[in-house]
């Protein structure tokens, strides 16, 4: 008779143990962690089979194996397919995480109903009743094929693909990995052993099938997709989707088996669901025509993608005893220091209560070290009073000694900017190329913050 088997797992990352304790190592979280049955349930062929299906039957000459090239199918929604880096392909297994409220049913269900234009699709939704589901899609005026769309409010992986297999479907998209249960595994939903089997079984359906599918993800308090890192290796794609401040969404690929993962698709939630951002530098620039102080504009580099950015300063006299440091999407710490390199190298005083913004609600990653020139000017245009045209872009990062450091991709950068109608780009000296002379933009390249301050004024 086999002997169940107990298995100690932290429920807020996945870690297992050995034993019980109070605190999980890896994630540090008190009283997490529970004791999960493993029991001896065994699918039947688990030992012959892999995440993609059956394996076995030996070894195979390279000259031997067919070779099937990946079929992809554009999906109508141009951010999507721009991730997904061309399409979607048949019969991949995909994941989407993010926050609640970021936009994951709501960018699912325009996606469903495009998909049953061409095939028949099943929504199967363990979180929301069918007529909640039903009432999305009318209010956000979703075109459908009716006959085409099947929704289901189940938990069962099993009664699941029977569906699936009953219905002929070709597309579908379960609502949430973690919200439903196999009888390949012990334990409550969610928990790891029931994401992993579940996950392990629907994967090899749609690959013996053919069948595409996204799975909905929770994420953790870390803000990372929740339940074991096995997940992430059972699936094809796992695409995350970043709530910013405001309308704007970002989705990016952390895993592409049929692409690259360095591409960002930019979204605008509104009252008709989630649009497309075709040209996103419309949305981060304020879009005014009349010139002010404390404003400067600068290209930055999302994956694959460059966007310009208008960043705004506003310095005012300070009503406390110590000024204050107030950014909205920047970092304290970059504002910190860059300041300090103002005080050293240029002997400018800054005592004033200073407020940072990025027009848009875009969040700048700590890597993003190129708006460090623009920063500055924006600081030092409202602290002085005087106007930056705008039709001037700023790119830069500062060292400590003063010196403008080089960017990543400089030449793609300028020519975005060119392309938007930019006269005068400041770069880093060593960024500057030949080629970038015939683009119809005049370029001033800079060594040092003193070289780019006689340049600005």
């Amino acid at each position: 008779m086999a002997k169940n088997k107990t298995a100690f797992v932290c429920n807020e990352c996945g870690q297992d143990f050995p034993r019980w304790q109070g605190q999980c190592s890896a994630c540090t979280e008190w009283n997490t962690i529970t004791e999960v049955r493993l029991g001896s349930i065994k699918s039947a062929g688990s030992s012959v089979s892999g995440y993609a299906g059956a394996v076995g039957g030996g070894s195979k000459k390279l000259n031997e194996i067919r070779e099937v090239e990946a079929e992809k199918m554009l999906t109508g929604i141009g951010e999507l397919d721009r991730v997904l880096c061309g399409g979607l392909t048949t019969g991949s297994v995909n994941i989407i995480s993010g926050d609640p409220g970021a936009g994951k049913t709501t960018l699912l269900s325009d996606l469903i109903s495009r998909m049953s234009q061409v095939m028949p699709s099943l929504y199967c939704t363990a979180e929301e009743s069918l007529s909640q589901f039903k009432n999305r899609v009318n209010r956000l005026k979703l075109s459908c094929n009716e006959d085409n769309l099947y929704l289901m409010a189940e938990t069962s992986v099993e009664a699941i693909i029977a569906e699936l297999d009953a219905k002929q479907i070709k597309f579908a998209v379960i609502d949430s990995i973690q919200a439903v249960v196999t009888d390949l595994a012990n334990g409550s939903p969610g928990s790891p052993s029931q994401v992993k089997s579940s996950a392990q079984a629907l994967t090899q359906y749609c690959k013996q099938n053919n069948v595409t599918m996204f799975l909905v993800a929770h994420v953790n308090k870390n803000n990372e997709t929740a339940g074991p890192q096995t997940l992430i290796h059972i699936v094809d794609c796992l695409t995350h989707l970043e709530c910013n401040d405001g309308q704007i969404r970002t989705l990016r690929a952390n895993k592409n088996r049929f692409g690259d993962v360095d591409t960002v698709g930019i979204f605008k939630m509104t009252e008709r669901g989630m649009l497309s951002v075709d040209n996103p530098s419309e949305i981060f620039l304020s879009g005014s025509t009349t010139e002010s102080p404390g404003a400067a504009i600068t290209c930055i580099r999302k994956g694959n993608r460059n966007l310009l950015l208008e960043i705004q300063c506003l310095t005012t006299e300070t009503e406390g005893e110590f000024p204050q440091r107030v950014c909205v999407g920047l970092n304290m710490n970059r504002i910190k220091m860059l300041t300090g390199i103002l005080r050293k190298h240029t002997r400018t005083k800054i005592f004033h209560d200073t407020y940072f913004n990025l027009v848009g609600g875009l969040k700048i990653d700590e890597s993003e070290t190129c708006i460090d020139l623009a920063l500055v000017t924006a600081l030092l245009s409202s602290l002085n009073d005087f106007v930056v045209p705008r039709t001037t872009c700023i790119m830069g990062e500062l060292s400590l000694n003063g010196d403008v450091r080089p960017i990543d991709s400089g030449v793609p950068r300028v020519k975005e900017a060119v392309q938007h109608g930019f006269t005068e780009i400041y770069i880093p000296h060593r960024n500057y190329h030949k080629s970038m002379e015939g683009l119809g933009a005049k370029i001033h390249p800079v060594k040092t913050i003193h070289d780019f301050l006689e340049l600005i004024n």
